[in-house]
């Protein structure tokens, strides 16, 4: 076993970190994705995003689950396109950012990564513990996330084995209460909705398109954490495409829907405290079920980030090994972190929640169009990955100067264009509030990149690196 590769688990607990997995240790089917996926998004942070398209965007139900639907599709597919990734090189997302940013040059966006996983973990901590609250009398809210914080424990600990079978846990259990939910919803309110009622403005509708877009687009550094140990074969990373981009779509527009329609039934109230209120004699277990399955995405929060912090301590020492020991001990300090923040920002949490969505997205978003074209236009997948683990970035060097000038314009022009409560942008303001930097980030960042990368001759038209390199994962599978 060398110094960029992982070797096989021990006692169930996975050993391997941030190195590549060897062939002889591939396994899985890619059809696991469409569990990690589903499972992962059925949790109450969907449904209260859903629900943000009939209560912050005002549509009626009907317009607001089309915008819904139709945001997580294209949105999905940005995050699915980094699903071929894992099985075609092996590496977890942001150690794979090297080979388009250069050894230093991708700690910076690897940093804002590890800010923006122990975020959402936060998030999820506070909506767990908040839902176990509300449904057991006498329980605080900080026991409430300490609870879910404990279960988070088992799956970071275990790792990539028992976060799959986690979430095909969860996909039987929390899909299963999600559709109960509609179905009970449904029968018990859907002739009191009015479905059309609430308007259908186009800055609604582009709202609410844009915060499911941006929903799925902030998945995209976590999916090859889960697919580099499957297969590297060419049929099984276009199946990791295919499984992942429905999984995460269908296990993101169910619970939305619910959302919708709960928003609707609201009446400017707490989503939550409503959809308790209608499930009446089933709201119990449907929300221990909801809340105690949030602990899962949870523990996929801390894992990539203590993979992403490993990648950035690994930059700097690159002749250390960060083994399970050093997995366990980051763990250990971003739940720390993560349960700090939850406590801190339970108080105000919806208005945190989506500041700090909006925020993170202007920094993701430039990020996943340079790696993405990348991977697929400039490279064709074909990438040197012990470059990756090399004191001097290998034959990526240090900084790759257009992947970081991009980077940066992808930030800047997306400035005018935010619209949060921090900062709204003036032509966001002309718009009716409307935040679409993302989608300015992505049509600028990428062309940009594309044109860059070809005229500094980062490849050749055969996708080979034009000075070679010892391990080559070639071929992009799609």
């Amino acid at each position: 076993m060398g110094l960029t590769t992982e070797g096989a688990a021990t006692g169930g607990i996975e050993t391997g970190t941030i190195y590549s997995i060897p062939h002889a240790h591939r396994h899985g089917r890619s059809r696991d994705l469409f569990t990690v996926w589903f499972g992962s998004n059925m949790m109450m942070l969907t449904i209260v995003t859903g629900a943000l398209a009939t209560t912050v965007f005002h549509l009626s139900p009907v317009v607001g689950l089309l915008s819904v639907v139709a945001g997580n599709l294209v949105g999905a597919v940005f995050m699915a396109l980094h699903a071929a990734q894992g099985p075609g090189l092996g590496v977890p997302q942001m150690v794979q950012t090297r080979g388009q940013f250069g050894s230093l040059g991708a700690v910076p966006v690897t940093v804002l990564m590890v800010v923006m996983y122990v975020g959402f973990a936060a998030s999820n901590l506070v909506l767990g513990g908040e839902g176990l609250q509300s449904m057991t009398p006498g329980l605080g809210r900080m026991p409430g996330i300490l609870i879910i914080a404990a279960l988070v424990v088992p799956p970071v600990i275990w790792g990539y084995r028992l976060i799959h079978a986690a979430t095909r846990l969860m996909t039987v259990l929390c899909g299963g209460a999600v559709l109960l939910s509609l179905l009970w919803v449904g029968v018990r309110a859907g002739g009191t909705v009015a479905w059309m009622s609430g308007g259908a403005s186009v800055t609604g509708v582009l709202g609410a398109f844009s915060v499911s877009a941006l929903w799925q687009i902030a998945y995209a550094p976590y999916v090859s954490d889960y697919s580099r140990y499957m297969p590297a074969d060419e049929r099984g990373m276009r199946m990791a495409f295919h499984a992942t981009y429905w999984g995460t779509v269908l296990g993101s527009v169910l619970p939305m829907a619910l959302g919708v329609v709960l928003g609707g039934l609201a009446h400017g109230g707490p989503v939550v405290a409503t959809m308790s209120g209608l499930l009446g004699p089933v709201a119990t277990p449907v929300m221990v079920i909801l809340s105690v399955g949030i602990a899962v995405t949870d523990a996929m929060n801390v894992y990539c980030g203590t993979l992403s912090s490993l990648t950035v301590l690994q930059t700097f020492w690159p002749h250390a090994r960060f083994g399970l020991g050093w997995r366990l001990a980051m763990a250990v300090v971003l739940m720390v972190a993560a349960l700090l923040m939850a406590l801190f920002f339970a108080g105000s949490f919806m208005e945190s929640y989506t500041e700090f969505l909006n925020l993170l997205m202007a920094v993701l978003v430039p990020w996943t169009a340079i790696n993405l074209v990348d991977y697929y236009l400039v490279r064709h997948g074909a990438y040197d990955v012990d470059s990756f683990f090399h004191a001097d970035g290998g034959i990526y060097g240090y900084v790759n100067g257009p992947a970081l000038i991009c980077y940066v314009v992808g930030i800047a022009v997306q400035v005018p264009f935010l619209s949060n409560g921090l900062y709204t942008g003036p032509l966001a303001r002309a718009m009716g509030g409307v935040d679409l930097s993302w989608l300015v980030g992505l049509a600028v960042t990428a062309p940009l990149y594309l044109w860059m990368a070809v005229r500094a001759g980062l490849t050749d038209v055969s996708g080979t690196m034009p000075d070679g390199g010892a391990r080559i994962a070639a071929g992009n599978g799609l």
